[in-house]
């Protein structure tokens, strides 16, 4: 997308006050189509992207190939009503099938006009934008063309060109370390497990820096605990909290943000083979703590514990976020319309919701009262890898605070929201969303201000 400079286009498009998503089609004297939606009168990102999502969804179904978006009631937000906007753009007019050519941008030529924005607010929008599309591309990905170990490479691969340092472990290294929570899912499959980690340092004089670490599980049957048939469709997605972490990283990169950001994702595949764990194994992990595995279906929190363990003694991280598919639970909590938070610091969650706020993504803060920690106390470890009773999605961020070492940590469940069978907005489609990223985006440049 560039900036309009009197280029011959197909349509115009226009958000007005009005109707919130009423769009309209119209032919002016002059023979232009412009396309109009309303607002509404809560304007918002989220309704930002809403609307602009309405409005190409409405270009390409009339077959227009050129369209010129009237930024400046986006403008009105700042620099992220320009990134929501063109966030509704792409993703609206994002197809699944782009997963097979690494395709992102819509199949049309996309100008931007209007008033109160500025070049830069172009730029960091399409390269935020730029970067969700592509966390959705993997996560479509079939999982026989993105094995762990190919993953790995894709995850680092994000960045190329960028100021980043990327590192792939090996699981040979991994071995060495002792990052038995990665290895005990991990050893299940044909494919190798490996640690995919992506160094950004854009505040080099800031001694603070912050750990996304990401659920990086290419393919979930549930091991030995196998997922019913139902639960089948969609495990290649399982991946999607990683992706989120690395195409945050591209994103802030890209930006030149200030800030000093890690992202650490363990990558791997939970199969069954004679080398899979089974229910009733105890491991140690990177840690040094003993987890007692009950169910192979939750194997996320294992390589999560591995994975913020490492951001901490491995990267110097200093804040943590972990963003994964993690439970069933949350989506029969939340649905599809909110991720499920926990916490253990009420500054870093306020963080958390100033960004959402700009990001226009929503979610909702668990408890966690000390009670839920018998839930997961174990007869022969220091943890149990699955709940005793209810409380699925709270025991596990429970499970995952014991390996934040008391540094200010969020745990982001966003099995909800990661990939949808059926839109719940105007700027998603079929599959993955690309969920967090802006999130994480926002969370991040919140500190580099």
């Amino acid at each position: 997308m560039k900036r309009y400079q009197n280029e011959t286009v197909d349509v115009e498009i226009r958000p007005i006050d009005g109707e919130y998503l009423t769009a309209r089609l119209v032919t002016e004297e002059d023979g232009k189509t412009v396309i109009t939606v309303g607002r509404g009168e809560s304007w918002t990102p989220l309704a930002c992207k809403d609307v602009y999502g309405r409005a190409v969804k409405g270009a390409m179904r009339q077959g227009f190939q050129s369209c010129m978006f009237d930024l400046t009631a986006a403008a009105e937000l700042g620099r992220p009503g320009v990134c929501a906007a063109v966030e509704g753009i792409c993703g609206a007019a994002y197809r699944k099938h782009f997963t097979l050519t690494d395709q992102w941008k819509p199949d049309m030529t996309c100008y931007a006009g209007g008033t109160g924005w500025e070049d830069e607010d172009l730029r960091v929008a399409v390269e935020l934008a730029r970067s969700i599309m592509q966390a959705r591309n993997l996560v479509n990905r079939p999982a026989n063309l993105l094995p762990s170990d190919a993953l790995a490479q894709a995850l680092t691969g994000l960045t190329e060109g960028l100021p980043v340092e990327t590192r792939i472990y090996s699981c040979e290294e991994l071995r060495e370390k002792g990052l038995n929570g990665l290895l005990a899912v991990g050893c299940s499959s044909g494919h190798p497990p490996a640690l995919a980690v992506l160094r950004y340092n854009g505040a080099p004089e800031s001694s603070e820096r912050l750990g996304f670490v990401g659920k990086g599980v290419a393919v979930d049957t549930g091991g030995y605990s196998l997922k019913a048939r139902t639960g089948m469709e969609g495990i290649k997605g399982d991946m999607a909290g990683g992706a989120a972490a690395a195409a945050a990283v591209r994103a802030l990169a890209a930006a030149g943000a200030r800030v000093n950001v890690t992202a650490v994702v363990p990558c791997c595949e939970n199969r069954i083979s004679p080398d899979s764990a089974v229910p009733g194994d105890l491991i140690r992990s990177f840690s040094g703590k003993t987890i007692e595995i009950l169910n192979t279906d939750a194997e996320g929190r294992l390589i999560l514990a591995d994975g913020l363990t490492w951001a901490i003694r491995e990267e110097g991280c200093t804040r943590l976020v972990d963003i994964a598919t993690l439970t069933g639970a949350i989506a029969a909590m939340l649905g599809r319309v909110a991720a499920g938070v926990m916490s253990n610091d009420d500054g870093w969650y306020a963080a958390l919701e100033r960004a959402s706020a700009l990001s226009g993504e929503r979610y909702w803060r668990m408890p966690s009262y000390v009670e839920y920690e018998q839930l997961i106390e174990s007869d022969l470890g220091d943890l149990r890898n699955t709940s005793k009773e209810d409380c699925g999605a709270i025991t596990a961020g429970m499970f995952l605070q014991h390996f934040a070492e008391d540094l200010p940590w969020l745990h982001l469940d966003i099995a909800g929201t990661a990939d949808l069978r059926k839109p719940v907005w105007q700027h998603q489609g079929r599959g993955a969303t690309g969920a967090a990223v802006s999130t994480l985006f926002y969370l991040a440049a919140g500190l580099a201000s």
